[in-house]
Order: structure tokens, then sequence, then C-alpha cells
């Protein structure tokens, strides 16, 4: 299993995908063909499921995030459910600016649909003068 990192572009967030047990989602996601951005991690959880680390942990900051993508991010979190039944823990770490109301309810509402440990964190943004 190898460690991926997708460099984020102005419409794709960077994702880590590391086979350690830590999964990075941080940025905007509004590609313009859903399926074929979010394929390859897809495809890549799938893999890391067969033999997943003890304990998972996926760290997301999302600033925007289109209804696609948003199918496609719990889908992926959906598999978190199945890996926690098989006897593994895991955890899902929502991170939202301090501004950003409807990332704050996103994080809220992907966390009444999961089995698994969410937390949900403010992040405060410092002004520079």
């Amino acid at each position: 299993m190898e460690y991926i990192e997708i460099i984020a572009t102005n419409t794709t967030p960077m994702i880590l995908l590391n086979p350690q047990g830590s999964i990075e989602i941080t940025g905007k996601c509004i590609p313009e063909n859903s399926a074929e951005f979010w394929g390859r991690v897809q495809e890549w959880f799938s893999d890391y499921l067969k033999n997943p680390a003890s304990h998972t942990t996926i760290n997301i900051q999302i600033d925007y995030l289109n209804t696609s993508s948003s199918k496609e991010l719990l889908h992926l979190l959906y598999k978190l459910n199945d890996m926690v039944q098989q006897g593994n823990t895991a955890e899902v770490k929502w991170h939202y600016y301090a501004e950003d109301a409807d990332m704050k309810e996103v994080g809220k509402d992907y966390a009444h649909m999961l089995k698994v440990p969410f937390e949900i964190s403010e992040i405060k943004l410092e002004h520079i003068i």
C-alpha cells in the first residue's frame, strides 16, 4: 500500500493518504468531475480497508464542498462504519473556520450519519494587520 499525496488546485483539495492510518483532506472541493477526482481516493481507501491500521484518523478541513463531492466524501466516511464493525477503531476530526457556519453544519450532518467518533472543532482566523 502506498502513500499518496494529491496536490491542491483552485477546485480540488489537498489529500494525503497514509497507509499508517491517517488521511488528510484540506481545501476547496468543487471539481468539474467529482467521480473522476474522488475515484482514486475511493480506490485507495477500498484497498486500505483490506488491511487497515489498527486506528484510522481522518482530518478534514474543507472550505467549500459541492453536492457531488459531498456525496463522494460521505461514501468514503460510511466505509469507516464497516471498518469499525470489523474490530478496528476510527475517528473523524472535522475542522471549520469560525466564520463558516455552513461548514460547521455540514460536519454536524456527517457526524449524525456515522457510527464513529466525530470531533468538530473551530479554527480561528488570525487577522493580519
